[in-house]
């Protein structure tokens, strides 16, 4: 049972739920004052750095990136006057560790890391050491930190860390000893009740929460705290699990409370220290409550497209060829190819569904718990010598280290698994990539469509889906036929987990507080300097280059993953992928743009003529020559997914000068957006206008100080007025936008 409430709720003494409705007849209970219970409102406290608790201005205990970000954060910060990592800054290198895609372009990143570490005083964790987030949980979170991160599942909660998700824009900020500026957000409590039957996993449970939250954006942007008596049934690794994939619901972080067995999990890695008990207060108010039997969750399964699209295992075989059916038709209307070979319901086969690969892997799949598990339900089974595969990855060398001590390793391999060493690529589209209408199961955070690495552009569809390690282990011992954990259950209950750090100590590079600036960076060909922006103009002429009508436009789309991963240190190289697979002309539209904008700079007007002579109609003092050209791209609903400030930087090197959605997906691509000089507009008419059209929108930076919920734009040759508007901006993010970006900002500072 998953319940949302439809309203605020109080909690007293931890355990009792009163709605906000009840709580009206007695004083006492006053929801301004009781919101300062809750614990994300004492972590926030302690990190804001003014007294004003509604616009928070957050400075960050630790960072970490991976190697398809951390270059452009270097670059974009030395551009604008880095001279040491003011705070422990850890570089991971676990998406690019393959050094496959690109020849040597990838290592190159890497050794341009290692010199950064050493020169900066950062911490530099080398290839197939550890994916970033287990190697965080290990080393580096701590009862009532926060942890920034470039990597949208950044989410520590479960340790007792607020860990947020952004843009490089965001790192770069903490690195120049600037601040993170956010309204004081919402806080939902995830109220934890029952514990987990056995065959049911951490993903699971999240996959559950994620089927009730996501469509309805129950929880977007806002903080979801884990409490209740149900905490306490899981271990440690397990909540780490669920606590990973709160991402995928779009809210902006997460903390848990924590008891005893947090305190195990850090003593076990050095760091005992770094606990402290984190409950709500005796009085706590919380903006809305998710309340979960854990002990009624089943074996679930998120099916294509997206995390949220879950159904119970079992419902799903009852149901196959009605729900598969239905997939199968959204397929045709994703490609836009009725002819399309994609189909879900040629896997049912004697009344039964037929996998073809599984896949524990990643921050959610390849820890510790998860893989003994598997390892348990695999036991004495054979994976088969057919098309049905399963490849496993533990989370970082330490995890690897001790399933081998504990032989679990063993019967992996021993059944036909593949063991392979710690790697984010399932998740993105870099490894173990499907085949072809290849169904796969994966125990991952995400299966958007391109994500895994089909392209729907391309005709190149596969098919995955989300499931639990224990039920992926399960659909292995019966060859590929899909099949709950809950039908192996016994009284197996994982040991006690070790950990064995001499592997860090040997090979981890820790220069935090000892930079060494004479050390030269080494820069591979690929690795490139941001071109320059210009400041914003007073007038803009944006032309729509693309126009996404989609219900959610992920940034996989707006920057593929993947195949672009050796080109993320190239900003110029990278942005020819802009949109390439969802509209590849937009790049060569946005070009044909960025010309313009060229001329005018350069002294000689475009051939616009009829442009400006509807201009003048408008606004018949403006000098054309004053107004800058940009193009501008359109989507409903941008940037559900990933952090990477890619799917707006590429925009921007092309010449971007806006969005223009009715909503964003996420907080992070709207500060992406932003901090690459780009203005975040929004509209809630339907847009009449068209690829290749022109919208003029006069007065903007005044606009941006001024009433920025009417702004008035103009579409010419169609005598169409738009209403747009911007959400708020802080003083900050407006001053970001009118510099042209956040480097032009901090070299103006």
């Amino acid at each position: 049972m998953v319940k949302l409430y439809d309203e605020g709720i109080f909690l007293l003494n931890g355990k009792d739920i009163v709605p906000a409705s009840a709580a009206k007849q007695n004083p006492a209970l006053d929801p301004d004052q009781a919101k300062k219970g809750t614990i994300a409102y004492s972590i926030l406290k302690a990190h804001n750095t003014t007294d004003d608790m509604e616009h928070l201005k957050e400075r960050f205990d630790a960072m970490t990136s991976h190697d398809i970000t951390y270059v452009g954060i270097i670059q974009t910060a030395r551009a604008s006057g880095l001279e040491t990592f003011p705070l422990p800054y850890v570089l991971t290198n676990c998406h690019n560790s393959l050094c496959a895609v690109g020849g040597t372009i990838n290592e190159d990143d890497h050794v341009f890391g290692l010199s950064a570490a050493k020169k900066y005083g950062g911490i530099f964790v080398p290839p197939h050491m550890a994916v970033i987030h287990q190697y965080m949980r290990e080393m580096m979170a701590g009862c009532g930190k926060m942890i920034l991160g470039s990597d949208s599942h950044t989410r520590y909660g479960a340790l007792g860390t607020m860990a947020i998700g952004e843009g490089g824009g965001e790192l770069v900020k903490q690195l120049l000893k600037d601040t993170y500026d956010i309204d004081y957000p919402g806080v939902i409590a995830i109220y934890l009740t029952g514990r987990p039957m056995p065959g049911v996993g951490p993903h699971d449970i999240a996959l559950a929460i994620e089927k009730e939250v996501f469509a309805n954006g129950y929880v977007k942007n806002k903080v979801m705290e884990f409490v209740g008596p149900g905490v306490a049934s899981m271990s440690t690794d397990f909540r780490n699990s669920v606590d990973v994939m709160t991402t995928e619901t779009t809210c902006l972080s997460s903390i848990w409370r924590t008891d005893e067995e947090t305190r195990r999990y850090l003593a076990l890695h050095g760091r005992e220290n770094d606990y402290r008990q984190l409950d709500p207060a005796d009085v706590a108010y919380y903006d809305g409550c998710v309340e979960v039997d854990l002990s009624t969750i089943k074996p679930m399964i998120a099916l294509p497209f997206h995390p949220s699209n879950v159904y119970e295992i079992e419902e799903l075989n009852e149901n196959a060829e009605d729900i598969f059916h239905e997939i199968d038709e959204h397929a045709k209307e994703l490609t836009g190819n009725p002819n399309i070979h994609f189909s879900l319901s040629e896997k049912i086969k004697d009344g039964k569904i037929h996998v073809q690969q599984g896949i524990i892997a990643g921050c959610s799949g390849g820890n510790y718990s998860n893989v003994m598990a598997a390892a348990h339900i695999m036991k004495n089974a054979q994976v088969g010598n057919d098309v049905f595969n399963v490849s496993v990855y533990p989370s970082s060398q330490p995890v690897f280290m001790d399933l081998m001590n504990k032989g679990a390793i063993y019967e992996l391999m021993k059944s036909g698994a593949a063991v392979k060493t710690a790697f984010c690529g399932p998740c993105f589209g870099a490894g173990d990539t499907p085949a072809n209408n290849e169904f796969s199961i994966r125990h991952t955070t995400r299966n958007f469509p391109n994500r895994e690495g089909s392209k729907p552009g391309n005709d190149q569809l596969a098919a995955v889906a989300l499931m639990d390690a224990r039920s992926i282990a399960a659909t292995a011992v019966n060859h590929g036929v899909l099949t709950p954990a809950t039908a192996f259950a016994d009284d197996y209950e994982v040991p006690e987990d070790d950990f064995d750090p001499s592997v860090y100590q040997s090979r981890i590079y820790d220069g935090f507080d000892a930079p060494k600036p004479e050390t030269e960076l080494v820069y591979g060909p690929n690795i490139k300097d941001w071109p320059a922006m210009e400041p914003l103009a007073d007038n803009i002429l944006l032309r729509v280059d693309a126009k996404i009508m989609d219900a959610v436009t992920t940034t996989d789309e707006l920057i593929p993953s993947g195949e672009t991963s050796s080109y993320r240190s190239n900003p110029l190289g990278l942005a020819e992928f802009t949109l390439s697979r969802r509209d590849p002309k937009y790049v060569g539209r946005a070009k044909a743009t960025r010309a313009l904008e060229e001329s005018r700079t350069n002294g000689t007007l475009p051939a616009l003529e009829t442009v400006y002579e509807q201009i003048k109609a408008i606004t018949p003092d403006v000098d054309p020559k004053t107004i800058e050209i940009g193009s501008m791209i359109y989507a409903v609903k941008p940037g559900d997914g990933s952090a990477r400030e890619q799917a707006a930087s590429c925009q921007r090197v092309l010449g971007g000068l806006a969005n223009i959605c009715t909503e964003y997906a996420t907080k992070r691509y709207r500060s992406n957006v932003i901090n690459w000089g780009m203005i975040p507009f929004q509209m809630k008419e339907e847009p009449k206008f068209e690829i290749g059209d022109y919208i003029y929108v006069p007065n903007i930076r005044q606009a941006l100080h001024g009433d920025m919920k009417q702004i008035k734009a103009y579409v010419l040759g169609k005598e169409m007025e738009l209403n747009l508007y911007i959400a708020e901006m802080t003083e900050h993010e407006k001053e970001i936008v009118e510099a042209g970006c956040l480097i032009n900002y901090n070299r103006n500072k």
